[in-house]
C-alpha cells in the first residue's frame, strides 16, 4: 500500500525529548526540561478542582460543540460564539486551516523559520510553500506582502513568533493587513501573547472588527498550563468558522479539557502570576547571557533563542549529559538554542550547566 506521493518525505513532529527518556537512557535522577515552553509553575487550582469534578462524567461524549466553553471566550473577548472554533491545541486549528482553504497548487505564504506546523499541514494538502526569511529574526511582513500572488489563500504570522520570541507591533501588522487582498486569509498565531506586556503590541481579537479576512488562534497549553489536555481555539469572521467546523473532526476536544480551559480562563489572578514570573525568569537569562557574552533575540514568550556559537548539536547533547533539555537543530540558526523559561531553581541550573559547556568547548579550542 502506498501513501500520497507528497507526504512521503515528510518528517515527523519531533517534541522536546521526554523527561522519563532522558533519565533512562543517561541513568540520571534529575532532568529538567526547557525544551516545549512549557508553564513551569503548573496550572490553576480552579482547573483543578474543575477537573475533579468532571471525573465522574468521563465515561459520556464531550459537548462537541463546547458550548459552555464558547459561551465564556465569547463573552470574556466581546465576540459572537459563532466566531470561535475549539481544537485540540491550536495545532488542530492549523490542520483544520490547511484542510479547508489549501488545494494542491494553492499557495500560501510564511516565514522560513516558523512554527513547524504551518509548513507540515501546507505539505499535506500538497500546497505550494512560500517562505520568507526573518529580519533580524522577526517577520518581515512587506517582504511576505511581496510574495502574496492570485494562488494564494493563507498567509502566516506567529506573534510572538516561535522559535525566536520576537513581535511585530500593531502598527506594522495594520500596515500589512490594510494592503493584504480581501480574499487571502491572514493566520495571526498568538499562542504566546498572554506573556507579552509590550506598548504597541496587537491584540488580535481586536482587529477583528475592521479585517474579516484575519483569523486569531489562541492556546490554553502555554501559559494556562493546559498542556497535556490539548485544547486552544481560533477566533475569526463567522463564515470562516462555518467553513472550518465542517471539516472539524466530531468530539475534538474532551471533556476534562473543556472544563479546565473554562475554569483557567476565569482565573486572572494565576495568569497574571506567571506573566510576572516568566518576565524575571528572561530577565535573569538575559543577564547571564550578556555575562557570558552571548546574543539572543528579544523575547516576548517564554522561552529564549540564544547563539550559543558553537553547532546546537553539539550543545543540546552535553547539557542533557548534566539532565536539562533545550530545543536545537535550527534550519537557519545553526548555532542558536531556544530554552523555555523555567523557575528561578530551573534557570540558575540551566546557567550553570550552560557556562560549563561554554568552557570545556573553550579549552578543547
Amino acid at each position: 500500500m502506498q501513501p500520497k506521493s507528497n507526504i512521503v518525505h515528510l518528517p515527523v513532529y519531533q517534541p522536546g525529548k521526554p523527561v522519563d527518556d532522558v533519565k533512562r537512557e543517561l541513568g540520571l535522577e534529575e532532568v529538567i526540561k526547557l525544551a516545549s515552553n512549557e508553564n513551569p509553575f503548573g496550572y490553576s487550582e480552579q482547573a483543578k478542582a474543575a477537573i475533579i469534578n468532571e471525573l465522574g462524567q468521563i465515561s459520556t461524549y464531550p459537548d462537541g460543540a463546547s458550548f459552555e466553553l464558547t459561551a465564556a471566550v465569547a463573552q470574556k473577548f466581546g465576540v459572537e460564539p459563532n466566531q470561535i472554533i475549539f481544537g485540540t491545541g491550536s495545532s488542530d486549528i492549523i490542520l483544520m486551516l490547511a484542510r479547508t482553504y489549501l488545494a494542491p497548487g494553492d499557495e500560501t505564504v510564511m516565514a522560513d523559520e516558523t512554527f513547524s506546523q504551518y509548513k507540515h499541514n501546507a505539505e499535506i494538502e500538497n500546497a505550494r510553500i512560500i517562505e520568507v526569511p526573518l529580519k533580524n529574526g522577526k517577520h518581515d511582513l512587506s517582504a511576505m506582502l511581496a510574495k502574496i500572488t492570485d494562488r494564494t489563500k493563507l498567509v502566516w504570522v506567529c506573534n510572538p513568533n516561535n522559535p525566536t520570541g520576537t513581535i511585530v507591533k500593531e502598527d506594522e501588522l495594520t500596515t500589512f493587513l490594510d494592503q493584504v487582498p480581501k480574499d487571502v486569509l491572514v493566520v495571526l498565531d498568538e499562542a504566546y501573547c498572554e506573556f507579552v506586556n509590550e506598548p504597541g503590541f496587537p491584540d488580535g481579537i481586536k482587529l477583528l472588527k475592521k479585517y474579516r479576512n484575519l483569523i486569531v488562534l489562541r492556546t490554553f497549553s502555554k501559559i494556562y498550563g493546559l498542556a497535556s489536555l490539548r485544547i486552544g481555539y481560533g477566533i475569526g469572521h463567522a463564515d470562516v468558522i462555518q467553513y472550518m467546523n465542517q471539516v472539524r473532526e466530531p468530539f475534538n476536544t474532551n471533556r476534562l479539557a473543556q472544563v479546565a480551559a473554562k475554569a483557567s480562563l476565569a482565573d486572572d489572578e494565576f495568569v497574571a502570576f506567571c506573566r510576572e514570573q516568566n518576565r524575571a525568569g528572561i530577565e535573569y537569562l538575559y543577564s547571564h547571557f550578556d555575562r557570558l557574552g552571548l546574543s539572543y533575540f528579544p523575547a516576548f514568550g517564554n522561552f529564549v533563542m540564544v547563539d550559543t556559537k558553537l553547532p546546537s548539536a553539539e550543545v543540546f547533547q552535553a547539557l542533557l549529559r548534566r539532565g536539562l533539555i533545550v530545543r536545537p537543530r535550527w534550519t537557519y540558526y545553526p548555532t542558536h538554542i531556544r530554552v523555555s523559561v523555567g523557575t528561578p531553581e530551573q534557570n540558575e541550573k540551566f546557567i550553570a550547566a550552560l557556562e560549563q559547556v561554554l568552557q570545556e568547548a573553550a579549552v578543547r579550542g
